[in-house]
């Protein structure tokens, strides 16, 4: 496994990260604390990244959460100092007003819950999960150097923001004099690469390590779909597919063409996918979700 840091900080983290969207549900918990030991002992990886939603695919709107930040809590016991741990803030969890976006209440009460099911003290890599447009960013950049200065964040990133978002974000953190977010956590994939117009090139300019999600798009650049073929067992559109994009002629060449780069290269289309994700401007760690031992190992050999 190959390591790389975050610009500006200390957090050292493996070029392949582990995301835990479908901790709880499909991957049941004795499950998921095998891969995340599997994670570490067998493929390197010390990355490792959650969200106070996140409860698999029993997730529906406003629903409680909680149940990934759990088992990733009782995964990393013991050893929670050999680990570099992501969580988010800012979905909807609950009907009270800090239940939901990140103004400064929301992050004090959110993270607090969060660091009693994660069984720590501190996170190292507190994200915003999605834009607020109720807080102003002086505020929240504030919200977030209080917590920088009490320890219970080590680093702080954005998700889901575009490059207008956080530049605001970023001049705020200036004017407040806190630390700015060191990473950003956007879609990107060879499907969808909107995110390399603008806010890569931010990212890159301001020094804000990127760690890419929905790199393999749902499992369409693995190989397991194609045209005409029926959806296979086991898969996403099979099990979930309103978290699926439509399978159009554009999707379709976009899998053709990670095909053919796999094939030149001599691996996997989910290798290739990773490596292309790997690739782009600034791109730290490349995030990935699995429900099967092989499919991590498949990943963690994405790197070479």
């Amino acid at each position: 496994m190959q390591y790389a840091n975050f610009p500006g900080t200390q957090l050292n983290v493996s070029k392949v990260c582990l995301g835990t969207m479908t901790f709880g549900s499909p991957v049941a918990e004795a499950d998921a604390v095998a891969l995340v030991h599997r994670a570490m002992d067998v493929c390197g990886i010390n990355f490792i990244d959650t969200a106070n939603m996140y409860e698999g695919y029993n997730r529906t709107a406003g629903s409680a959460g909680g149940v990934a930040e759990e088992i990733v809590g009782k995964a990393v016991k013991g050893r929670r100092h050999e680990w570099v741990v992501a969580t988010k803030v800012g979905m909807k969890v609950g009907a009270a007003p800090e239940d939901e976006n990140t103004s400064p209440a929301a992050i004090r009460t959110q993270l607090r819950r969060s660091l009693a099911r994660l069984g720590t003290d501190y996170v190292d890599l507190y994200y915003l999960h999605r834009y607020d447009p109720d807080t102003p960013p002086a505020l929240i950049a504030r919200a977030m150097g209080e917590e920088l200065r009490a320890g219970t964040i080590r680093a702080w990133g954005v998700s889901n923001y575009s490059a207008a978002q956080l530049r605001a974000l970023l001049d705020a953190a200036k004017e407040e004099n806190v630390p700015g977010p060191c990473a950003c956590q956007p879609p990107l994939s060879m499907v969808n690469t909107a995110a390399l117009a603008d806010l890569l090139p931010l990212c890159a300019a301001e020094g804000i390590g990127v760690v890419p999600y929905q790199i393999l798009q749902g499992g369409m650049l693995t190989g397991k779909y194609r045209r005409g073929q029926a959806a296979p067992a086991g898969s996403r559109l099979a099990e979930k597919p309103d978290w699926m994009k439509p399978f159009t002629d554009e999707v379709y060449n976009a899998i053709d063409a990670c095909a053919a780069g796999a094939a030149a290269e001599g691996v996997t289309m989910t290798q290739y996918a990773l490596r292309w994700a790997l690739r782009q401007p600034g791109v730290v760690s490349a995030l990935i979700g699995v429900k099967r031992a092989a499919q991590l190992d498949e990943a963690a050999a994405a790197p070479g």
